[in-house]
Parts: C-alpha cells; sequence; structure tokens
C-alpha cells in the first residue's frame, strides 16, 4: 500500500495542466542560482512527502484503500472522504492542511495555499463548518478555483503556459459557499442524475434545474437531458458513477475533427448547482471552454471566453449576479440570459480561429429552468 502510494506521488500528475507539468522541472541551466533553486526544491519536496506521509500513517486501511483508488484512477473513481483530524501541520514553515498536502502532492505541486482549493458538493468538507474538528483530505474530492484572467492572445497552435493565469484570491470570483450538501459525490449503480427532457416526469418529482443539449458544431445529438439532482456528471468514458454519457450517442457521420474531440472529453465535467450558482469542474485531462451572461464584463460587447484547465472549476453561473444584468443589445442576435455553453477541448470567440461556438467540434448547451 505505501510502496504503491509512494510511486504515486513520484509520477506526474495532472499531465493536462501545463502548470504541473512546468512546476515538477526545476529550473534548467548549470548555474549557482540554478543549483541552489533545485536544491531549495528538493528540500520542499522531501519535506512534503515526510510530513504527508506522518499524516497518513494514522490513517485505517480502508482509508488508504479509497485514496488509493482515487489516485490510482485520476479521479475516475473519486470514492468516498478520507477523513482527517485537523491536525497544525506545516510545510516550510507554513501552515499546511491535510487537503493541501495531498493536493500538492498528488495533483497539483505548485499549490500553494489551501484557499485556492473548492470542495466538491458531496464532499464532508462542502457541508462541514470551517473550523470543525475533521476534514476530508481525498485530493479528488477538491478542484482548483480558477482565477481572473487577461483574454487569451490570438490564436496559436502552441498555446503557451502563460494563458494559465496566476490565482487572485481578491477577486470576487473565487467566492463560493459552503453549505449542506444534498447529494453524494458517487451516484450509487442504477440512479440516474437525469432524463430525458421530453418525456414528462412523474407529477411527484421536483422539476428539473436544468437541461443540457450535447452539440456537434451546428448538430444537436441526442434529446435534451433534464437535471435533477444537485450535480450531474457529463462525460464520454467514466470507470465509475451515471449521469449524461456522450459516448452512447450516435451519429451516422462524424468528421474527422469531432471524432478527435469526442477522444479528449475522458471524464468530462461535473455540472453542480450550489447556494451561489451553478459551478462546472474539469474532470478530464484537456481543457474546456466556458462562456455564459455571468462571466461577460458589465456592460462590455466583447464575447467573453474563459479556459478552465483539468482539475480546476469555474462558476459558470452566478445567481446574485443574473439578476443585475441588463438585455443584451439586439444587435448581437438572439441571445438567452439563462443559458451557458461548455466547449471541448476547443476554444472560440474573438481571439480564437473558431468565432462562433457553432465552429466547435463537440459543445454543451446548459440551460436552466429554474430562473427563467
Amino acid at each position: 500500500m505505501w510502496r504503491n502510494l509512494e510511486a504515486r506521488a513520484g509520477a506526474p500528475r495532472d499531465s493536462g495542466d501545463p502548470q504541473a507539468r512546468q512546476s515538477s522541472d526545476p529550473e534548467e541551466g548549470g548555474g549557482p542560482r540554478s543549483r541552489e533553486a533545485r536544491s531549495r526544491l528538493l528540500l520542499l519536496e522531501q519535506e512534503l512527502k515526510t510530513v504527508t506521509y506522518s499524516l497518513l500513517k494514522r490513517l485505517k486501511e480502508r482509508s488508504l484503500d479509497t485514496l488509493l483508488e482515487a489516485v490510482e484512477s485520476r479521479g475516475g473513481v473519486p470514492g468516498g472522504c478520507v477523513l482527517v483530524p485537523r491536525a497544525d501541520l506545516r510545510l516550510g514553515g507554513q501552515p499546511a492542511p491535510p487537503q493541501l498536502l495531498l493536493g500538492r502532492l498528488f495533483r497539483w505541486p505548485d499549490l500553494q495555499h489551501a484557499v485556492e482549493l473548492k470542495p466538491l458538493c458531496g464532499c464532508h468538507s462542502f457541508a462541514a463548518a470551517a473550523d470543525g474538528p475533521t476534514v476530508c483530505c481525498n485530493p479528488y474530492h477538491f478542484s482548483r478555483l480558477c482565477g481572473p484572467e487577461s483574454p487569451p492572445p490570438p490564436y496559436s497552435r502552441l498555446s503557451p503556459p502563460d494563458q494559465y493565469k496566476p490565482l487572485d484570491l481578491s477577486d470576487s470570483t473565487l467566492s463560493y459557499t459552503e453549505t449542506e450538501a444534498t447529494s453524494s459525490l458517487i451516484t450509487a449503480p442504477g440512479e440516474f442524475s437525469g432524463r430525458d427532457a421530453s418525456m414528462s416526469p412523474d407529477a411527484t418529482k421536483p422539476s428539473h434545474w436544468c437541461s443540457v443539449a450535447y452539440w456537434e458544431h451546428r448538430t444537436r445529438v441526442g434529446r435534451l437531458y433534464a437535471v435533477y439532482d444537485q450535480a450531474v456528471s457529463i462525460f464520454y468514458d467514466l470507470p465509475q458513477g451515471s449521469g449524461f454519457c456522450l459516448g452512447q450517442l450516435n451519429l451516422e457521420q462524424r468528421s474527422e475533427s469531432v471524432r478527435r474531440t469526442r477522444s479528449k472529453i475522458g471524464f468530462g465535467i461535473l455540472l453542480s448547482k450550489e447556494p451561489d450558482g451553478v459551478w462546472a469542474y474539469n474532470r478530464g485531462e484537456h481543457p474546456i471552454f466556458v462562456n455564459s451572461p455571468t462571466l461577460d464584463a458589465p456592460g462590455g460587447r466583447a464575447l467573453v471566453v474563459r479556459k478552465v484547465p483539468p482539475g480546476y472549476s469555474i462558476k459558470v453561473f452566478d445567481f446574485e449576479r443574473s439578476g443585475l444584468l441588463q438585455h443584451a443589445d439586439a444587435a448581437h442576435g438572439p441571445y438567452d440570459p439563462h443559458s451557458v455553453r461548455i466547449s471541448f477541448a476547443k476554444g472560440w470567440g474573438p481571439c480564437y480561429s473558431r468565432q462562433f461556438i457553432t465552429s466547435c467540434p463537440c459543445w454543451l448547451e446548459i440551460l436552466l429552468n429554474n430562473h427563467r
């Protein structure tokens, strides 16, 4: 067990995230400063492993099994919570909560502060008080928050790593509300988070809070998928769980670009309705691109498309801000103030080669129901 965890800790983490790849390699070159930087980095990494393993030694075998399965599956099987006491741990002389230690060791080497992490809606840490006696340390029960970013540079086949902007902890988009979670992160076999929206739901069941449409360029594939539970997985292939499986949607003729993009969807996204808005967590290994009315700049005319790296989450629809929005200029064409658009792997807009989302090979349209 320990040997397996040690091996995973030394493996490359979240290969879809350039930040993780970048920070795992010390500075190149043989100068004195470079050697000193590498030495400091190696000492810090060794301290990280020592502190983390001292924490993990307190876990029971069942919790270690859960943790190992989550790490080996890269979140495909996130498993249950791994609860530990809120210990007074330190790394490099700074406080280091358990979720920070394991997140840094197994997922994000450049992770600096626990405030950069957001617990997923089914996790114990989502519902628990911030100063509660225990905290979950399962690294795949957390996502990293997307910070504000500048518009991306003009389209290039070689996307530079600096498109992943550093987190500005003062930005209001980072805030989220921790409240009681009403659904489990893992849906039990046989349970479904949604149903065909063209079918009339049972009168005793609550109304769906959103419907999801899957598009390939200008063609909608399949029917609307209605979501009733607090969270739903939308994926191509997922080892465990249920939700909206895009891999099962058949189309007689698909272009090569669509086939390539579908192969990149993987674990897809987790879409959740939370007290402050709708959040999207990128579970896959490739970025997603998001546009919604509440992400656009106030009074701005330019389309804002946000790039969400693997392992990150973003509030794609802000309930409070949506009430303050003015109607869009009719000159910009049809406009739905209660819809969100998410493209897999390919961006669109003024800074990309694709000007419109209908030029993207695979994308989702999230139609919010409760705010219409």
